[in-house]
């Protein structure tokens, strides 16, 4: 179909009056219209369009603004959301290494404990020993034995210092020999010497090398024995049990701070972006320790506490079995050893030293290891 061919389609884009066409009926069919030509547009009459919605404009009720300024309003945000804390006080690692402070500290005052033991029973031994001299009289061929004790109790007691003089009887010897020798020892039989038994109430006032020089020039077979080399062992053992009580305290102590220093780098691993983010926005080096600090002083401060109150319960649980268990062989042998097997003021006063050391270890501890990790950063 040619352009000649095409019939003569009124402008329907326009809007047709009465002026222009008076018979609407006249009209060629929009449909009709697109089926000939389908370039060619068309529209409904004005007639049938629907007629366009106005258009309402809609208020949005606007929000009242708060009076006050910026700084009042960042106030208040920041009372609403508290600042929290770079270490999170509850996790796993800090439940375990406070377990691990606790054992510590229970072993470090079991220690102090019973370094505090022995040391008061070296104390009461070498106290005994000292206020406790003996003179012993050897029998010698033609010389009244009995004479030479004599002598030997007038002799002592002329010494400043001495308290008392007891020459042991011949039953009293019997019964001393008795383990060794057995039953129905025949003192004159035997040159068994004799034993004096002198108790000295001030041994600083007593010169004992003045009178073992008289007892020596003036009493036939006389010497006296002031228990000098078991007062030195004593004091000896003393020392070597204080000695290493305090090498077992600080190996648990050392084991102590490297736990702490393991936990401080896991828990600066797991707070690695927010140490990273406080160090690079200018964070002073001290502030960010000074948090890991407060942390593992509270952690170390818990743990010490747990451990120095089960020892002082240790302590006393002790003390009641020894007591309520008196006559047996065991509980002899302890008192024999160590007397009221208890612990003193300075023992317990110890525990409390042990409780504040662990405290303080953990919290320096966990600052110098922030601060070389943020050294290292840096």
């Amino acid at each position: 179909m040619t352009e000649d061919h095409i019939p003569d389609v009124p402008d329907v884009r326009a809007d047709p009056g009465p002026a222009h066409d008076p018979d609407p009926g006249h009209l060629v069919e929009p449909v009709a219209v697109a089926a000939v030509h389908p370039a060619v547009e068309t529209r409904r009459p004005a007639a049938q369009r629907p007629k366009p919605r106005k258009k309402t404009k809609t208020r949005r009720a606007k929000a009242p603004r708060r009076k006050g300024t910026a700084a009042a309003q960042a106030g208040d945000d920041a009372r609403l959301r508290p600042s929290a804390a770079i270490v999170p006080p509850q996790s796993v690692a800090g439940r375990a290494l406070t377990l691990v402070v606790a054992i510590m500290s229970f072993l470090a005052c079991l220690t102090v404990g019973a370094v505090t033991v022995v040391h008061d029973a070296a104390d009461d031994w070498q106290n005994d020993l000292v206020r406790e001299i003996t003179i012993q009289i050897r029998p010698v061929e033609g010389v009244e034995t009995l004479r030479e004790i004599d002598k030997a109790i007038a002799l002592t007691l002329e010494f400043p210092g001495i308290g008392s003089v007891h020459a042991l009887s011949d039953e009293e010897t019997r019964s001393l020999l008795q383990p060794w020798l057995g039953e129905g020892l025949d003192l004159a039989a035997l040159p068994v010497p004799r034993l004096i038994q002198v108790v000295v109430d001030d041994p600083r006032a007593l010169d004992l090398a003045q009178l073992k020089q008289s007892l020596t020039t003036q009493v036939t077979g006389a010497s006296l024995d002031d228990h000098s080399i078991w007062t030195s062992r004593l004091s000896a053992m003393a020392g070597a049990a204080v000695i290493g009580g305090l090498g077992i305290m600080s190996l648990m102590l050392g084991s102590m701070v490297l736990s702490v220093v393991f936990a401080t780098q896991a828990a600066m691993a797991g707070n690695k972006d927010v140490v990273s983010v406080l160090h690079f926005v200018g964070a002073e080096d001290g502030f960010i320790a000074r948090e890991f600090q407060r942390h593992f002083l509270l952690l170390g401060l818990k743990g010490g506490i747990f451990g120095g109150v089960f020892a002082s319960i240790t302590f006393f649980a002790l003390d009641l079995f020894t007591r309520d268990a008196t006559g047996g062989a065991g509980s002899d042998q302890l008192s024999a050893l160590f007397g009221s097997v208890s612990v003193s003021l300075p023992g317990y006063l110890g525990v409390i030293g042990v409780v504040f050391l662990v405290a303080v270890l953990t919290a320096v501890t966990s600052g110098l290891a922030v601060k070389a990790h943020l050294r290292r950063v840096d």
